[in-house]
């Protein structure tokens, strides 16, 4: 079987495979608008691409998503798009999210200080929200406490235990305030690590903070839940929800003031496989109808929503295209080792961490060769775990270049990298075995014009030099 006959099963009649990539006259397209394969003639590879306007898209897609279904279903709250920088601190990632409408969600003091600096410079607008999650150590609270005391109103801290609040109680000016939602480990949704027990408030703790802030002259607005990550199950993302609508009930009938419900993470993304399926139109549109019927009952007024959208927005947007280097046979029964020129696991620590983590893997070339199983393995590390796919439930098939020589190496695109890979193995710096970080390619939309630059890749006297080495 040709490469190209296993790509048709996804490829519709207009050559997409998804919505950000396509086939074209046998050249794989990045958003109908980049040629992969002539982007690495021109940089070489390794190469890591990121290209901007796949954000704009994501954020005023799902803008558009509630803007319909509030009209359909009659929903009277109004929607806030967060987007969860943690995901990708990337200035251009950041900038061009916010630029598109999002408001700003922080989980340190050194993001509040990136917000404070977007602020400043007139990139994050007064009328955006910058919620602050996370336990908050002293520099965490300095920075949100400098960001109020400067004249930026809607900083929302997300009070993360009882005494949290204390630190900011004496603050001058008016706060906003979240409170957090704690759920017991066994009602913890598919999709959420025990870890996240230990974020939140319980019931009880709720009320005793409410009857503290309500001596002072600030204001909890916001109840948090966390519903969990990549939910693919409509029906089971809709009933956490509206189990967490139980306890913002709870909290709203003693603290008037309480009017956003942030239902955390837990949208999917499309970046992942390309066997992907989600109907977000019809997600939200059931959500709010299950929303106003709950609100009718419990004769509640209908909350404003809030999103955090971190993979949903910026994971499709990033690109790694590595270069086989070298070809090892496999034992017998086994797949050929398809060695690159770099690192798997420096540039994608996902596979390690996440369990199971799946990307869209694809070759830029050799289309027509036969398809082959194989195993990807990183040349620039000399560990063990540099290797992907992690498990052997689905054989990576990639063209057979094992029989003759090539006029051209294979070029391999590992796609929907744009979310958590940089920030887990750090941007800049020395990296596992010093495998130096590749050259990176920014495409921006600036004035209706897509403009390009280049990082070069990482020098070795940069690496060493960040090692103490002189």
């Amino acid at each position: 079987m040709r490469y190209l006959d296993h790509l048709a099963r996804w490829l519709d009649s207009e050559g997409k495979l998804n919505d950000f990539l396509s086939l074209r006259d046998g050249r794989m397209i990045l958003a109908d608008t980049i040629d992969l394969l002539e982007l690495v003639s021109q940089f070489g590879s390794p190469l890591e691409i990121s290209f901007c306007p796949l954000i704009t898209r994501r954020v005023q897609s799902m803008q558009q998503y509630f803007t319909a279904a509030t009209k359909r279903s009659g929903y009277q709250g109004g929607f806030v798009y967060a987007y969860a920088t943690k995901a990708n601190f990337a200035e251009e990632v950041v900038r061009t999210a916010v630029v598109a409408g999002a408001n700003y969600e922080t989980s340190s003091a050194f993001d509040v200080r990136i917000a404070h600096q977007l602020w400043q410079n007139g990139i994050l607008p007064s009328d955006r929200f910058v919620f602050c999650n996370g336990s908050k150590e002293p520099a965490y609270i300095d920075a949100i406490l400098q960001m109020r005391l400067a004249g930026f109103k809607n900083i929302v801290p997300i009070l993360d235990d009882i005494a949290e609040f204390e630190a900011f109680a004496s603050c001058p000016e008016p706060l906003l305030f979240g409170v957090r939602e704690r759920k017991d480990p066994a009602d913890l949704a598919a999709g959420i690590t025990y870890g996240y027990d230990r974020f939140g408030l319980l019931p009880d703790e709720m009320l005793i903070l409410a009857d503290r802030v309500m001596q002072t002259p600030h204001r909890i607005i916001l109840y948090h839940a966390m519903v969990g990550s990549q939910l693919e199950d409509r029906d089971l993302f809709s009933s956490e929800i509206l189990e967490s609508l139980q306890g913002y009930a709870q909290l709203r009938a003693h603290l008037p003031s309480l009017e956003f419900f942030n239902f955390g993470g837990g949208m999917p993304t499309g970046a992942y496989s390309l066997d992907f399926s989600f109907d977000y139109q019809q997600f939200i549109e059931t959500l709010m109808g299950a929303i106003i019927a709950w609100c009718s009952a419990h004769n509640l007024q209908h909350p404003h929503l809030v999103g955090e959208f971190g993979r949903y927005t910026c994971a499709d947007h990033g690109v790694h295209v590595f270069q086989l280097g070298r070809i090892k046979r496999g034992h017998p029964h086994m797949p050929p080792w398809y060695l690159l020129n770099g690192s798997l696991m420096v540039a994608l620590p996902d596979i390690l961490i996440v369990e199971n983590q799946e990307f869209i893997v694809l070759p830029l070339n050799h289309l027509n060769a036969e398809a082959l199983p194989v195993v990807l393995g990183g040349r620039r590390t000399c560990d063990s775990d540099d290797f992907y796919p992690r498990t052997a439930t689905a054989p990576l098939l990639l063209p057979d270049m094992t029989a003759a020589a090539a006029d051209e190496p294979l070029l391999i695109a590992f796609f929907g990298t744009g979310a958590y890979q940089a920030m887990l193995s750090g941007e800049g710096g020395a990296h596992h075995c010093l495998a130096p970080e590749a050259s990176k390619v920014i495409f921006e939309q600036v004035a209706g014009a897509l403009q390009t630059r280049v990082i070069g890749e990482q020098t070795w006297q940069n690496v060493i030099a960040d090692l103490g080495y002189r």
